[in-house]
């Protein structure tokens, strides 16, 4: 029997003290100030373009979304948001957003970056149909994914993306924990089954689904319905989980976590957002 020795070492505080050096802070300018400061960005550029704020929960539940698609097994970031030659469009959110989710499997055919539109029937790349929903239908859409969906590095474009797109939420068995908070902080719903085997339940073709509900609330379940896309009948009902914290649920109020944080700090109180 032995015992270790604790451990010894530099101290975690310089006896001395830190030595604090302010001299390259430089304050935030005042809101009236910063207003004036134009950002101008070429038209034509393929590479930059300038961010439009998301908008704002209407206060309604979402009804008649469209299942986008539904991912089969393993759905990294890297499935939602490719990388490789994509990378140069990272500051041009149209331009990057054409990868959204094409390297996820469709469930419904096994294929990639193939779904059908469930109001024309038509087959298209999957942000093209997006697109879609958004332009055409005038349709929120939801993403249905399997285990761990959005493992794999911190993308924020693999939330960025979808959002753009027109997306409301992402309904899975379970997700990684980045992608997860990156959702919420574009002001999507990320929401797991209550019951995993509902995942077999819901179909990527031919099915509207409604969250209602809403907002969020800490600790209370979202109810999904799902409805057959030709005749409007309900076909199941199931319970979604959810992990939104009181100002989360601000984030997805607001529209996106910095839509919040321009309300939060224009009226001259301290955000927390992490």
């Amino acid at each position: 029997m032995f015992k270790f020795e604790v451990p010894a070492g530099c101290p975690a505080i310089p006896p001395s003290g830190w030595d604090i050096d302010d001299s390259i802070f430089q304050p935030p300018k005042p809101a009236e100030e910063a207003a004036r400061v134009q950002i101008k960005v070429d038209p034509s550029s393929k590479r930059l373009q300038l961010l439009e704020p998301f908008k704002k929960w209407s206060g309604e539940d979402y009804v008649g979304c469209p299942v986008l698609i539904k991912a089969l097994g393993k759905c990294t970031t890297d499935h939602i948001s490719m990388a490789g030659p994509w990378l140069k469009f990272r500051g041009h959110l149209t331009n990057i957003s054409e990868n959204c989710l094409i390297g996820a499997v469709n469930a419904e055919t096994g294929k990639t970056n193939a779904v059908a539109n469930v109001f024309t029937g038509e087959i298209g790349k999957v942000p093209e149909v997006a697109a879609q929903y958004r332009d055409v239908a005038k349709k929120p859409w939801v993403v249905v994914g399997d285990k761990n969906y959005g493992e794999g590095s911190s993308r924020e474009h693999a939330a960025l993306e979808p959002r753009f797109l027109g997306g409301v939420a992402v309904i899975v068995r379970s997700f990684a924990r980045i992608h997860e908070t990156n959702l919420k902080k574009q002001g999507m719903l990320p929401l797991t089954f209550a019951d995993p085997a509902d995942y077999d339940k819901v179909s990527g073709e031919g099915m509207l689904l409604d969250i209602v509900n809403l907002p969020p609330k800490p600790g209370e379940r979202l109810s999904v319905i799902a409805r057959d896309a030709a005749t409007g009948e309900t076909m199941h009902e199931f319970a979604v989980d959810h992990t939104f914290n009181d100002e989360q649920i601000e984030w997805f109020k607001w529209g996106s976590a910095l839509n919040y944080m321009k309300m939060v700090n224009a009226s001259g109180e301290r955000s927390g957002i992490a």
